[in-house]
């Protein structure tokens, strides 16, 4: 009676293991499976979130080259006087603008979503060498991976005129890099300046001089206080030349080569910063990375109530910037129309690959949602299936406790008519 009344009360068959070990343990390993499935809906409609916030913002930014299509093919109207091609630019440089913001700002749950990835570092260059003068680095490009040599030449002036002069080589291959600075440290030198001016460094086939020379640090001053020794240039005018002994316009920092590297490559030589010492003696250069740029962010969604890389579904979007786009630095002005005839095709490249992220993102959010439809049915069966092991059956726990209601009473009034009998005879013996 006791057992009957406790599995109507809770509604379960089982409530204990004693009710029904082996039944027990299935119910359990189901309710595993419901409540994993259930959550992995849920992941799947939170991805389906993501990319619809993704889609929408590439929505506006389609607008955006749209426009710039536009601006580009009436740039390259005859009719147009330079000053009109300068009133185009502007609104060009606006909506160039416009899209680095958007690609930059728009985040889910904290996560952004177009602003890319940099890649992961495989290693990194130290050299020490009694010389101050870098004269040459040379970079080959093959596949994901670079390959780099440098030489290093020249002199160092150190204070009281002492010079120290030495020559030094070396090679190693690194991949794309993830947010880590690129160092020159200099220690062992109390210096009052640092002369970049002559020196030149070869990417693939681009040469790029340095024409011009930066001011150092106070000696003994650490990292962030010495930055200034090479700060950004972004805005430089940075030349080219595929074969030596060509001129080339010049940059005047490491942060400014970073620049010329990123535009010609998608590659970034994230920072350079130099550290002096007051005790004379050696140079220190360390290179730790260049960043890949133009790496896709890539994050997965979890669909699944198992571990199994099968319950993965991986979601790309590529970097939605201004560079990543190949927009940035656009340029229609002038007083022909051969800036804005180029133009036309670097948008519509841009419009491309727009238009070729919005199709992945929307494939993407159609296979979530029947991701979440075979789910929930297999999470809805699955119930099912549970409760029947693990529910208690109305109908027939009712009919047990009534059966052992009315043999209860049945008892009861057997002995209260057994009481009644032995009464009658007491009061016939009193």
């Amino acid at each position: 009676q006791a057992k009957a009344t406790e599995k109507l009360s809770s509604g379960y068959r089982i409530n204990r293991a004693a009710d029904d070990a082996a039944g027990l343990a299935i119910s359990e390993k189901m309710r595993k499976q419901i409540r994993g499935l259930t959550q992995a809906s849920a992941n799947a409609q939170d991805g389906i979130s993501a990319v619809q916030t993704a889609e929408g913002a590439l929505n506006e930014v389609h607008d955006m080259l749209q426009r710039m299509n536009e601006l580009a093919v009436k740039a390259a109207n005859g009719t147009m006087s330079e000053s009109d091609r300068d009133a185009i630019q502007n609104e060009i440089d606006q909506l160039t603008t416009e899209i680095d913001r958007v690609s930059t700002t728009t985040k889910f749950n904290e996560t952004y979503l177009l602003k890319g990835a940099h890649g992961s570092v495989a290693g990194s260059l130290t050299y020490t060498k009694v010389d101050a003068s870098l004269t040459k680095l040379n970079f080959k490009q093959s596949a994901n991976n670079y390959k780099a040599l440098d030489t290093q030449t020249g002199t160092a002036q150190l204070g009281f005129g002492t010079k120290l002069s030495g020559t030094f080589s070396t090679s190693w291959n690194f991949d794309n890099g993830k947010d880590n600075a690129a160092k020159v440290k200099l220690t062992g030198a109390a210096a009052t300046n640092t002369n970049w001016t002559g020196k030149q460094i070869t990417v693939g086939n681009t040469t790029y001089v340095l024409v011009e020379s930066t001011s150092a640090a106070v000696a003994g001053k650490d990292k962030a206080s010495a930055s200034t020794l090479v700060k950004a240039i972004n805005d430089a005018n940075i030349g080219k030349t595929k074969s030596s002994g060509s001129t080339v316009k010049a940059f005047t920092s490491m942060d400014q080569l970073s620049s010329a590297i990123r535009r010609q490559f998608g590659t970034e030589l994230k920072s350079v910063t130099s550290v002096f010492d007051e005790k004379a003696g050696t140079v220190v250069l360390k290179v730790e990375a260049f960043a890949d740029l133009n790496d896709a962010i890539n994050f997965s969604l979890h669909v699944g109530a198992d571990s199994s890389s099968d319950n993965k579904i991986s979601v790309n979007i590529s970097m939605m910037s201004a560079r990543g786009l190949g927009v940035n630095g656009l340029n229609i002005g002038g007083s022909t129309v051969d800036n804005g005839t180029r133009a036309i095709d670097v948008v519509a490249d841009a419009l491309q690959k727009v238009s070729d992220q919005r199709a992945a993102l929307g494939a993407v959010q159609n296979r979530l949602e029947h991701t979440i439809n075979n789910l929930d049915n297999v999470v809805e069966n699955t119930q099912s299936a549970e409760s029947a092991i693990r529910d208690t059956d109305m109908a027939t726990q009712m009919v047990t406790y009534s059966n052992n209601q009315i043999l209860a009473q049945a008892g009861q009034a057997m002995l209260a008519q057994s009481n009644q009998a032995n009464q009658g005879v007491l009061s016939l013996l009193g």
